[in-house]
């Protein structure tokens, strides 16, 4: 049976090249972060953060940037079915900058791009039916046949008794009554423009827009003749957006101020990036809509959706989770610069990252010291070694999920590039081998800025030697270290692991590893994931465990590492650890590698023997993971 949607979006999607320095003009720009943007796609992402089941139609090219837009829709959650891929045109690109509290500018590289191309024939009726709503964008209504692709989606949608929304969203450049260098310019009077849009509006059963943006509906810069002259061609309720006074909406008849509209509660917050708040704003309000709540209630939701959405970087990336909207109304604003608040921002990212990995059977590969000690061993060895261990995994995996590898980037960087895009989860260690005080490798660069060239899908893995009774000054040199390894990874959009051994430290009880994990968190480190020794007892896991879960509910989860033991012990060791659901599951590597890259290096076995070994052991390992946490679930 098709997927049911609550609603599709339908209209422009671009990159956007977002300017990384704040402050400067777009000319002095030196460096970019990439986005999905465009007004449709970003309601569709909004929407989908806020669980609801949305799909966006529109275009991209078949290029890179067409794939990037595709794939992190999908990311996303957004039903990409109406994404159509046009051999014939380019994606839509977008640059963008912030100048300042006031000034934004923008450039929009749109000739004949490839969300210009939709047609009628690409609206297909069983898909809208699916839905519950048709959210268009006015960009689409400025060109003939876009328009006409749209109109029929409304159509389609109005005659199956689905509900209907318009954004204004209106760029003067993009209708060419500006010029390219406009992007900025939020309006122009035209009144070929305003023609166009009320020659629409009686489609809808929702029109949102900005005071300007109903100047340009209604053919009138004064606001309350502007809403009016909207109410006489169409009975949609309008919501009219204020910027700092917040939004009203008008169900009946305009009134004489519009102080007298419907209000929902405002969020004082600091003014960074206006860019895409409208779209924040347009995300919450069709959610509070759609699930049927009351207007002041709906423009709660927007109101807040665009406070985050105009105090982060970017727009789809700024958009908030639901259950990060929750903790907001709940907890309310410690500091009006959301994009600083610590508290605030763990939950942003620990409810958008992107993937869900319920079990985590990964092949750790990335020694360097154990191996360099091997016979035979050379740098170039190592190195071709190790894509032997990434033929193994690959082969373990066949494509299905729940399967990882641990990879250097100094002895196996092939192996790392050969990885990306295999589906498999990545980790990649930075810590100098064995270092105690905690020491990196030198390829991290001595701020930490190198992580800035890492793929965005791989995990910062640090190993860190510690015990709680080490004393001061070892604390404070690891501590330093972690702590700016964790900021630098978040900086990058990077997951963290950190992995903990205090048995090589010291001697060992239940409460060690919970006293570790407990400093880190103290200190404000919060890893997305655990790799943990295997405890040998039920108290020592159930004090761990605690200790996370007490201090982010929103963890990744913990995976138990190997420590060289024989596959017997393991068994033991993970029957015990599968009894916890925040252990996802193992990253082991000698286990797996040893014996065959010792025989490997000394010319005793070839390639394919070597692969065959490894990926004998880990489908054995693999196997015991799997019926420990079957048990482990039998018992529960």
């Amino acid at each position: 049976m098709s997927e049911h949607l609550d609603l599709i979006t339908i209209g422009r999607s671009s990159v956007d090249l977002y300017g990384a320095q704040v402050g400067g003009r777009l000319e002095d720009m030196g460096s970019f972060d990439k986005y999905i943007g465009g007004s449709p796609t970003n309601i569709a992402c909004g929407t989908a953060r806020l669980g609801l089941k949305s799909a966006v139609i529109t275009g991209v090219g078949d290029e890179h940037m067409g794939r990037f837009i595709r794939e992190q829709l999908a990311r996303e959650g957004v039903n990409i079915e109406g994404v159509k891929t046009d051999p014939d045109r380019l994606t839509a690109l977008v640059l963008l900058g912030i100048r300042d509290q006031e000034q934004f500018p923008l450039i929009f590289y749109r000739e004949n791009c490839a969300d210009m191309g939709l047609t009628v024939t690409d609206i297909d009726p069983n898909f809208i039916r699916r839905a519950r709503a048709v959210v268009a964008t006015g960009t689409h209504l400025s060109h003939p046949q876009v328009e006409a692709a749209t109109i029929k989606a409304l159509e389609i949608a109005r005659e199956a008794g689905l509900q209907t929304a318009l954004d204004i969203d209106y760029r003067p450049n993009l209708w060419g009554v500006a010029g390219h260098g406009e992007g900025e310019s939020r309006f122009v009077e035209s009144e070929a423009v305003t023609a166009k849009l009320q020659s629409t509006l009686h489609l809808f059963d929702l029109i949102v827009g900005t005071e300007e943006e109903f100047h340009i509906a209604g053919g009138s810069t004064d606001t309350l003749e502007a809403l009016k002259a909207v109410r006489a061609v169409s009975g949609a309720t309008l919501v009219c957006k204020r910027g700092a006074l917040g939004a009203v909406a008008f169900e009946g008849e305009v009134p004489g101020s519009l102080d007298d509209g419907q209000t929902g509660p405002g969020f004082p917050i600091e003014v960074f990036n206006v860019l895409g708040a409208g779209d924040g704003f347009m995300s919450g309000l069709l959610k509070g809509w759609l699930d049927g709540e009351d207007w002041p209630t709906a423009l709660k939701y927007a109101n807040a959706c665009g406070a985050f959405a105009v105090s982060r970087h970017g727009c789809t990336p700024a958009y908030p989770s639901w259950e990060e909207l929750q903790f907001f109304f709940k907890r309310g604003i410690k500091r009006p610069d959301l994009r600083h608040d610590t508290e605030l921002e763990q939950v942003h990212w620990a409810t958008n990252r992107a993937g869900d990995w319920p079990e985590m059977r990964v092949f750790a590969f990335d020694h360097r010291s154990q191996m360099e000690e091997m016979d035979g061993a050379t740098p170039e060895a190592i190195g071709r070694f190790k894509k032997l261990c990434l033929e193994a995994a690959l082969a373990v995996q066949n494509g299905e999920g729940g399967f990882g590898i641990l990879c250097d980037g100094r002895l196996g960087r092939d192996a790392l590039y050969k990885a990306t895009g295999t589906g498999l989860w990545i980790g990649r260690p930075v810590e100098w081998p064995g270092s105690r005080p905690l020491t990196l490798e030198p390829q991290i660069g001595p701020d930490y800025g190198r992580l800035n060239e890492w793929p965005r899908d791989q995990v910062v893995k640090c190993l860190c030697f510690c015990h709680p009774d080490d004393g001061a000054d070892m604390w404070a040199t690891q501590e330093q270290t972690v702590l700016r390894l964790f900021a630098a990874a978040r900086r990058n959009g990077l997951e963290f692991l950190l992995e903990v051994i205090p048995s090589k430290c010291g001697p060992v009880d239940d409460e060690t590893t919970p006293r570790v994990i407990q400093r880190f968190y103290d200190l404000g480190v919060c890893p997305d994931w655990w790799k943990l020794e295997p405890f040998t007892t039920e108290a020592s896991w159930e004090g761990a465990v605690a200790a996370i879960e007490r201090n982010d509910p929103r963890t990744r989860g913990i995976v138990v590492l190997g420590l060289d033991a024989p596959q017997e012990e393991l068994a033991a060791s993970f029957a015990l650890a599968a009894r916890q659901p925040l252990v996802k599951g193992f990253a082991v590597g000698r286990t797996i590698f040893g014996n065959a890259a010792r025989n490997w290096m000394a010319g005793a076995i070839s390639d394919g023997e070597a692969v065959a070994e490894m990926t004998g052991n880990y489908q054995r390992l693999c196997g015991i993971w799997d019926a420990a946490r079957k048990a482990a679930r039998s018992e529960a």
